[in-house]
């Protein structure tokens, strides 16, 4: 397994309340995607093979920090899990609403998370062990190929690998999912035969004083 950096998408519509409304990103969203490609580029931090999820955010992310000329490879088992609407389903079958504060998120999503978990929503888009076999079969695939990789992606997905490779429970995953910040660099080596944790929720893209304000998790 060659050494994988996964990098979660820039900020979003942060008012969205569904999927599409969602799935685009805020100028501030293009300013963190630009920063970072500057940044890598700066540091020499070159990438033989650049992967996204399908979504728009993620491609839009991707370009933005590469560049068009680039190629890209869109893969849709790297897009997101449908929070917006499961969160809906739960609220019309367990009347637990969504949220409208990021303080409300911190105990709205491992509600979502278990329940789903646990196969308690009705008619969701996507299963669990669904959502985890894709991701993993992704993640997978990339690891298979020569080179370093980069992609693209978004919190859920990334939060699940990390839970996969440091073996977290539900709480623990949770809270995974609510650190990761927009355009926050993660990083995977291989140490033996599996992939090790070598670098989580970077923004050095974003630590200088003029841009603390683009550190956004939502």
């Amino acid at each position: 397994m060659p050494n994988i950096t996964l990098v979660r998408h820039g900020q979003a519509n942060s008012a969205a309340k569904d999927e599409t409304s969602y799935d685009q990103l805020s100028d501030l969203g293009w300013t963190q995607a630009r920063w970072l490609g500057d940044h890598m580029r700066a540091t020499g931090d070159h990438f033989q093979r650049i992967y996204a999820g399908t979504l728009n955010r993620q491609v839009d992310t991707a370009r933005g920090m590469m560049g068009d000329a680039v190629e890209i490879v869109q893969d849709p088992r790297l897009n997101e899990l449908s929070y917006f609407t499961m969160a809906q389903l739960l609220d019309d079958q367990q009347g637990i609403p969504l949220p409208d504060t990021r303080e409300g998120y911190v105990a709205h999503l491992p509600k979502v998370f278990g329940a789903w978990m646990r196969d308690e929503i009705a008619d969701v888009p996507e299963r669990y062990a669904d959502f985890e076999k894709r991701v993993t079969d992704a993640l997978d695939d990339i690891a298979a190929g020569h080179g370093r990789a980069v992609v693209v992606t978004s919190g859920g997905v990334i939060s699940l690998v990390m839970r996969r490779v440091l073996g977290l429970d539900l709480m623990g995953w949770s809270q995974m999912a609510l650190a990761i910040q927009n355009t926050s660099v993660h990083r995977l080596h291989l140490v033996g035969d599996r992939p090790m944790l070598a670098q989580f929720n970077a923004t050095p893209h974003l630590e200088q004083p003029d841009r603390h304000h683009a550190q956004t998790h939502l």
